[in-house]
């Protein structure tokens, strides 16, 4: 998918780097400063009092404001680097587990590749591969899942974990610095993930109550079918966006 303007993880950074005076208080001093000098005429030793205290208080305001935001960009730069890496192995290692736990993604590659390329070529096959599934219909989908490997108490807690480590990711003292579209797009990622989760329980019931089997594995496959789309859909999303990356000094990508 094409990126036009900013991606999301650059606009973590803006949110750092940009004042937190809202710009309304800057346009109501010189706006007052612009009425007073214009109200000199009718009084003029007023009037020039007070502009020089809202003069004052104007360069005081913005000589203060850019010093700390240039001490907090410089004092936030390396948290907000690990917030973004943070983010992007959570994001990576979610569309790892997904090829390969729901899908036995295993493309062949040539081995005479070295270690690096062949990361790289694996990222590639698999992003081409994600996005090509979120495009299939509901029985082209259900013919590409292992619904061995999908349903299953494993797959349970996988998925259930990935949840949680992204929830907790949006729960940190700093999330308040993540960009709107960010924290939505975790939100839905993790209320996705829940609900895969209770779609693998509800045909794992086929198996407990089995004069009602059928029925609860086929409510269960629809909605992960459901599910897994969403969540392929915004895992795409965020790596369009920037957050997707392999953990420092590995050569290959892993199922954790």
């Amino acid at each position: 998918m094409a990126q036009t303007g900013k991606t999301l993880r650059e606009k973590i950074t803006r949110r750092i780097n940009r004042t937190q005076i809202p710009f309304i208080v800057y346009a109501a001093v010189f706006i007052s400063m612009f009425l007073l000098w214009r109200f000199r005429s009718y009084h003029e030793e007023l009037a020039m009092d007070f502009f020089a205290e809202l003069f004052g208080a104007a360069f005081t305001l913005f000589i203060i404001d850019v010093l700390l935001v240039r001490t907090k960009s410089r004092r936030w730069k390396e948290v907000r680097e690990e917030l973004n890496y943070l983010i992007a192995r959570n994001v990576n290692r979610i569309r790892d587990g997904i090829s390969t736990r729901v899908f036995n993604f295993n493309p062949e590659l040539d081995p005479s590749l070295s270690e690096e390329q062949y990361l790289e070529e694996l990222r590639i096959r698999r992003t081409d591969f994600l996005n090509q599934v979120v495009t299939l219909d509901e029985d082209q989908l259900l013919e590409k899942i292992d619904e061995a490997g999908l349903f299953s108490d494993e797959a349970y807690d996988y998925f259930n974990e990935k949840a949680d480590e992204v929830w907790s990711i949006l729960n940190i003292k700093y999330s308040d610095y993540f960009h709107p579209d960010l924290v939505s797009h975790l939100i839905s990622l993790n209320l996705n993930l829940k609900d895969l989760c209770s779609h693998i329980r509800q045909y794992m019931k086929g198996s407990r109550f089995t004069a009602r089997g059928e029925v609860y594995e086929n409510i269960g496959r629809r909605g992960a079918l459901v599910s897994l789309t969403q969540i392929i859909d915004r895992l795409n999303t965020l790596k369009n966006e920037g957050f997707s990356e392999v953990a420092s000094l590995q050569l290959v990508d892993e199922d954790e």
